[in-house]
């Protein structure tokens, strides 16, 4: 708020984060952002798509190099830098490197079914963040077996680079982010390869497609 030298008061319009984050769509920006019930780090990257809940963020790692992909919700971000303050020696290093982070658009963020689909129609296995109760995330790795109406099964893949032959069910109200094409989880496909059959299913369990 500024005051002009009439004395009359002018309000100055402030955009909140997903204001911010569409200009940095739009202008291609390099953005940081800080999730501070999750993580003491950051996310680097570059918006991707922005929609009602979610936006879409192509992550820079500190090696200066792609991450993968993040579907995360605007009302967990805690700061927000645009651009991001090293956004120039950043730039140079992934051109030198020949590097163009992927932004595929058009991506669904309005509804987390949504997202969720969209991530597993364009890989074959996606991370699925789990709030959890002492307000941290739980990440699990796996490909989308079916959606119901309160939530979906995983078909997980361990650490230890294994197939699970159970399914696993999450609820969509847990869930606050969807990351998908990041390297740790390339590599878990590379080493489980394809996976197993279930050990069973139920007569009505459908299977995506």
């Amino acid at each position: 708020m500024l005051k002009s030298p009439m004395g009359t008061v002018i309000q100055l319009h402030i955009p909140g984060f997903r204001g911010r984050l569409r200009e940095a769509h739009r202008h291609g920006n390099l953005v940081r952002l800080w999730r501070g019930a999750f993580e003491h780090g950051s996310f680097c990257g570059y918006v991707a798509g922005i929609g009602r809940e979610f936006f879409l963020l192509s992550v820079i790692g500190d090696g200066i190099g792609f991450d993968g992909m993040y579907a995360m919700r605007h009302r967990d971000i805690t700061e927000l830098e645009t651009p991001e303050q090293h956004h120039h020696f950043i730039e140079k290093a992934l051109a030198a490197r020949h590097i163009v982070p992927p932004r595929p658009e058009p991506f669904p963020l309005d509804h987390i079914r949504e997202v969720l689909k969209a991530a597993a129609a364009y890989s074959p296995a996606i991370g699925v963040h789990v709030d959890s109760e002492d307000d941290t995330e739980v990440c699990y790795i796996g490909r989308l077996l079916n959606l119901e109406d309160d939530g979906f099964n995983l078909q997980e893949i361990s650490p230890d680079a294994e197939w699970l032959r159970e399914p696993s069910w999450f609820a969509w109200d847990e869930i606050s982010t969807i990351s998908f094409e990041e390297p740790y989880c390339r590599a878990l496909l590379e080493v489980a390869g394809s996976a197993p059959d279930l050990a069973s299913l139920s007569p009505d369990f459908g299977l995506a497609p």
